[in-house]
């Protein structure tokens, strides 16, 4: 069976590669999405097909369910959430499963199991009229991280934080008096930690404080360079993928 993942935290999708590999080695994960734009195009590129489909319900750019909106679904479609109070008859459409996170094993052999079982494709029109009004919970961001200096342990509000990078493998925090501090997580968890109204990941290297911006200046080919509003031991580019959605954060 041919399995797509759709869920915007990575952790999350190395987890659950993991647990279906030990627990259902015939399976094959043909496709990871991290949002519904993502989704959306996988589904609709022609020679891509899921039997199975694990959708996280809140992804990087909105709710799951507007995915049923653009694409016709006919996967057997399995959702995941780390909140209960989506309504669980909902998940129940046809045979439609759902799995609480941290997902149990046995809880994923059960869905997995009734995947199996004739039938189940996803009443996309009682779906949605479940959840046509419904909006994400407020998620809870981070708002301090707590740092080690030498000997020192130094709590850093995220209000503070001017920028954070990548360099030689070690992930650095930058406040705005300068100060900088090592970081054990990857920019991959950081940036999911942060309000998105606040900071923008630019590269794979670099998350910015929009107020850490002074001014942005067009150069050759498409790409823009960010004058921070504090010095900088490295230039500060947007990366060409990125342009277009930096734009729109900042016009927010």
């Amino acid at each position: 069976m041919k399995v797509l993942i759709v869920e915007d935290e990575i952790m999350a999708q190395k987890s659950l590669v993991r647990m279906l590999t030990r627990l259902f080695p015939e399976m094959e994960v043909v496709g990871l999405c991290g949002s519904v734009k993502d989704t959306v195009n996988w589904l609709q590129t022609p020679g891509n097909v899921a039997d199975i489909i694990f959708m996280d319900v809140e992804l990087s750019d909105g709710i799951c369910f507007e995915i049923f909106r653009k694409v016709n679904i006919t996967s057997k479609v399995v959702m995941t959430t780390a909140y209960d109070n989506y309504a669980i008859k909902a998940f129940e459409a046809g045979s439609v499963d759902y799995l609480l996170k941290p997902i149990d094993p046995e809880a994923l052999r059960r869905a997995v199991g009734r995947c199996k079982m004739s039938g189940g494709t996803v009443d996309v029109a009682y779906l949605l009229s479940q959840f046509g009004g419904t909006s994400r919970p407020a998620k809870q961001y981070k708002e301090r991280y707590i740092v080690r200096f030498n000997d020192r342990i130094v709590p850093i509000e995220v209000s503070n934080i001017a920028y954070i990078y990548s360099e030689e493998k070690n992930n650095y925090l930058v406040t705005f008096q300068e100060g900088r501090y090592v970081l054990d997580s990857s920019l991959d968890i950081i940036i999911d930690d942060l309000d998105p109204e606040q900071f923008f990941r630019i590269s794979r290297s670099c998350v910015i404080s929009i107020k850490a911006i002074k001014s942005i200046v067009k150069q050759l080919g498409g790409r823009l360079k960010i004058v921070p509003t504090l010095p900088c031991g490295f230039e500060m580019m947007v990366s060409r993928s990125r342009v277009d959605d930096f734009i729109n954060w900042l016009e927010k």
